[in-house]
């Protein structure tokens, strides 16, 4: 069995569910009662939001890289980052990483292909949505992927900072994300709408829609334990 490392603290509460999520996960796979082996260098999530803010990718980069040769040093075999927004600058991390690192975005577009995904909607924070990452990454795999309107786009920013990233759901908040959701997935025609924020499963749910809701964070934690256990 690997060792996995996870960047973690961006943001804390998506963390915690990656750490349940592996465990029960493994359990489940394996039919044993023992535990997986990780480790886990939280970073500061009011740091590195500030970088994003700031458009300083830079030392945003360089925070990931220092993490993941910490990880490297506990022993970690492997590493994933525990957040979509990081991924922005997923591939100069890549670069410099000493560990494999599994990617949430590539993941994400590996399972809609799967699922005979066309056309998608995805939410996450306004760095991630802004920046295209999600609609290039789509387009490697034959899927269109849209984003709402700009002014949406900070709604939906508004909803997960401060609240979703401190764990809180207030229900106006969830009826407004969902009406944005029924909007952007009628409009665009779209067959699944993507969590690409791994705090956003904590006030959208796969019930509260008539199509496909892809969690960026379940998905992940499964090409984890792929890994893990390959």
């Amino acid at each position: 069995m690997k060792k996995l490392g996870i960047v973690g603290g961006i943001g804390p509460e998506s963390t915690l569910e990656y750490y349940k999520g592996i465990i029960q996960g493994f359990r489940k796979r394996t039919g044993e009662d023992q535990y997986p082996r990780m480790i886990i260098d939280s970073l500061d999530l009011s740091e590195m939001y500030d970088y994003a803010a700031k458009k300083q990718w830079d030392p945003f980069t360089g925070r990931l890289v220092g993490s993941i040769k910490a990880l490297a040093a506990g022993g970690a075999d492997f590493a994933a980052i525990a957040a979509n927004t990081a991924h922005i600058v997923f591939d100069e991390v890549r670069k410099d990483s000493p560990l494999p690192l599994i990617s949430i975005v590539e993941e994400t577009c590996k399972y809609a292909k799967s699922k005979s995904c066309e056309r998608v909607v995805v939410f996450g924070t306004a760095f991630t949505m802004s920046s295209g990452l999600y609609t290039r990454a789509f387009e490697k795999y034959g899927i269109e992927a849209f984003v709402p309107e700009e002014q949406e786009q900070e709604a939906i920013h508004k909803i997960i900072f401060p609240n979703l990233e401190a764990g809180i759901v207030l229900e106006e908040e969830k009826r407004k994300i969902l009406e944005i959701a029924n909007s952007n997935l009628s409009l665009r025609k779209a067959d699944a709408l993507v969590l690409g924020c791994t705090e956003l499963s904590l006030i959208i749910k796969r019930e509260d829609l008539d199509v496909m809701v892809l969690d960026t964070t379940k998905i992940h934690i499964e090409a984890i334990l792929d890994s893990m256990l390959g």
